[in-house]
């Protein structure tokens, strides 16, 4: 077994909540060492406490995001903890931040305000809408950017409200935008020995997976609308339909694909009607060809169209709910549910890294504790003893924090 992708990389991640925490766990499941500083005025990362199933300063919802990570407390309002904070910084790599977008140059995680304390680190900001521009100063959440970056105009059916979906797509896309992002920057950095600041948000990350519904609106003046059962825009047949017992997925994305679909489900006379010969003539006459293809599918269970088209080559699929999707057999062939003992929370069963990397196994140690590596990481990177431990903890630097936890 080979060493952790990232096993020299160590990032300082001031992170909260949902799209910071995605995007350094991509790192920590690559080997990373994020070290996560919470506030302990606040409790630590609110993450904490958000329910259904959460107990004292736990929750599963904490336990997603967190795992592989180490935790210190430091109330950096406090002068005393800015000599601490710069400490840790000298042995780290990058300084991450998930806060508004005005925060970072008020607790000095800038670039200017470190680069004297290491040269090469990078400090890297996700916040709702970057560091300049009128919305500097605003807070951002998923809900709230779903809504401004226009992904709740797409989705949902024509006739229903504006929806957002059912996930929280724009935080996990800024995480990974984020990770990615502080990646390239440290590469440089190393590679030219300067760092710098990398500031990301929310809203543009988000406006990015617009994608080519930005470049035909931007390019063409193109007006996107929302189509019934989840259809593609232009390629038809792309969509959910309604089966005699549920629904299934159905794409045809190639010509190919379109004339084995007709094939499969007895209608060669629909490869004959020149209306529906090309991908902009089924376009134009969607309408009739959705309702010819609807009154077929709804003859029959889902998982006989699954057997039927499955064997022909067309690419489909059943909609699942949650627990459906997590009991499909892939899932068991590919080992895609890890479980993780914790002290209080009892076993927990999560979704493992998708970073599949040849002769590297992801690990899949819990969340930490609220400060739990405090005194363990002020000892390894900055030479604390226990008298500078003692001294800042009676200056009230890392707050009521418990500083030696047990696995």
């Amino acid at each position: 077994m080979s060493a952790a992708p990232l096993a020299d990389l160590r990032v300082l991640s001031v992170e909260q909540f949902g799209a910071g925490p995605w995007g350094t766990l991509q790192l920590a499941d690559l080997g990373a060492d994020v070290i996560k500083l919470e506030d302990p005025s606040t409790g630590g990362d609110v993450a904490r406490y958000v329910p259904p199933f959460q107990e004292d300063e736990g929750s599963l919802y904490f336990e997603t995001f967190n795992r592989n990570k180490r935790s210190i407390s430091l109330d950096l309002r406090r002068p005393e903890a800015r000599p601490v904070l710069e400490d840790v910084v000298r042995e780290c790599d990058a300084v991450f931040s998930n806060l508004r977008g005005d925060q970072p140059e008020k607790l000095g995680l800038l670039y200017r305000d470190l680069q004297h304390v290491k040269q090469a680190i990078v400090c890297c900001s996700l916040s709702g809408f970057g560091m300049t521009g009128p919305r500097a100063r605003e807070g951002a959440y998923d809900w709230t950017v779903q809504g401004l970056a226009g992904w709740q105009s797409l989705t949902g059916d024509p006739d229903g409200p504006p929806t957002k979906s059912g996930l929280s797509l724009a935080d996990y896309c800024g995480g990974y935008v984020a990770a990615v992002a502080l990646l390239g920057a440290v590469w440089r950095a190393r590679r030219d020995g300067v760092g710098g600041d990398v500031d990301l948000s929310l809203f543009e990350s988000t406006l990015a997976q617009l994608a080519y519904f930005a470049t035909w609106t931007a390019s063409r003046g193109y007006q996107p609308v929302r189509r019934a059962n989840s259809a593609h825009q232009s390629i038809v047949p792309f969509q959910n339909f309604e089966a005699a017992d549920g629904w299934l997925v159905v794409a045809c994305p190639k010509q190919s694909l379109w004339e084995r679909l007709c094939e499969a489900i007895g209608r060669r006379d629909l490869l004959e009607d020149e209306r529906y010969g090309t991908f902009a003539g089924r376009d134009e006459h969607r309408d009739e060809l959705l309702a010819e293809l609807a009154a077929v599918l709804g003859t029959r269970p889902v998982a006989a169209w699954i057997e039927l088209l499955s064997a022909s080559g067309v690419p489909c699929a059943p909609v699942n709910d949650v627990a459906a999707a997590l009991a499909d057999p892939q899932v068991a062939a590919r080992e895609a549910i890890v479980e993780t003992p914790h002290p209080t929370l009892g076993p927990v069963r999560q979704i493992a890294s998708p970073l599949r990397l040849d002769g590297f196994a992801p690990p899949t140690d819990r969340a930490p504790f609220r400060g739990e590596h405090t005194a363990a990481v002020l000892r390894e990177l900055c030479g604390y003893d226990d008298t500078r431990i003692a001294e800042l903890d009676a200056a009230g630097v890392f707050g009521k924090v418990v500083l030696e936890v047990s696995s």
